[in-house]
């Protein structure tokens, strides 16, 4: 199914015979590109507002990946950028550069935070070392291995067969809603993670769900498993402690929504970085659990 979504397109090799090899590594790095990411998450960029890639790549770099014979590699800066140097952050990133650039600005991003979080072993506290790229931290105090983490989160369209279930935070933009989502717990599948969610956040019962497409979420590692889903025709009921509102909404309504995304809109939807509105339109085009 084609998708239209940000982090998905144009990813690189991540080439992992590559990580395993460190000489090969230490002498890419001389050549290759590397992104600089501050502790805020922004990289700089050109006068063009594209990313600037340094060439050169530090001894704690981890690689990312090859496209063609280049390299890349990415490395947090020790510094904050400032407002007198051009920077831009992902989401920014995300809706205006191609999709190659804002693919490989996710992947370094969530992999750069997972390294900032993640220095010290869970199970003894000593220091933890990197190897195999970058992409493992080892232990030398009781040989524990450690690997980027990813939390896996379900997202789901909610239909009840002629309208869309969607909800809304308090902090978000007026009139903006989006699907439901939440995290999949331990030992749970992802089909029953949706009903929990949706139950636990509207009190509609969903009969059954179907799965469309994932979305890597780097804010700061998730992975965003897209679902269609069909429901009862239950009146929504939002708790305190999860959705300002959740609400039905018409064919009609949503696709105006699609056509008018403007602030006055009644009705704004997700942004198209998100694989929320892509779930949306594919609701609105048809799409049934």
């Amino acid at each position: 199914m084609t998708t239209n979504f940000a982090f998905v397109a144009e990813p690189l090799d991540r080439a992992d015979e590559w990580r395993s090899d460190a000489a090969k590594l230490d002498a890419l790095r001389a050549t290759s590109h590397c992104l600089l990411l501050d502790a805020k998450g922004f990289v700089a960029v050109d006068d063009e507002g594209r990313f600037r890639a340094d060439i050169g790549a530090p001894s704690d770099a981890v690689f990312l990946g090859r496209r063609g014979d280049d390299a890349w590699f990415a490395a947090s800066r020790d510094t904050l950028y400032t407002d007198d140097e051009a920077r831009i952050d992902l989401r920014g990133a995300a809706a205006q550069w191609p999709a190659f650039d804002s693919t490989l600005f996710a992947q370094a991003r969530a992999v750069l935070h997972w390294r900032a979080t993640h220095r010290f072993c869970p199970n003894c506290g000593n220091p933890l070392t990197y190897s195999h790229g970058g992409w493992q931290g080892d232990c030398r105090g009781c040989g524990r291995a450690e690997y980027p983490r990813t939390d896996p989160a379900v997202i789901v369209a909610v239909s009840d067969g002629e309208r869309l279930l969607l909800g809304r935070q308090s902090t978000w933009p007026a009139r903006r809603y989006s699907t439901l989502a939440g995290f999949v717990e331990p030992g749970e599948s992802l089909e029953a993670a949706i009903a929990r969610e949706v139950w636990e956040e509207s009190r509609v019962r969903v009969l059954g769900s179907r799965y469309l497409a994932s979305q890597p979420w780097p804010f700061p590692g998730s992975l965003m498993l897209g679902f269609i889903a069909d429901a009862e025709s239950d009146i929504p009921q939002t708790a305190q402690d999860e959705l300002e509102d959740a609400r039905w909404f018409s064919r009609e309504e949503v696709e105006a929504s699609l056509r008018e995304d403007r602030e006055d809109a009644p009705l704004r939807v997700s942004p198209p970085l998100s694989i929320s509105r892509w779930l949306i339109e594919q609701w609105a085009k048809g799409e049934r659990a």
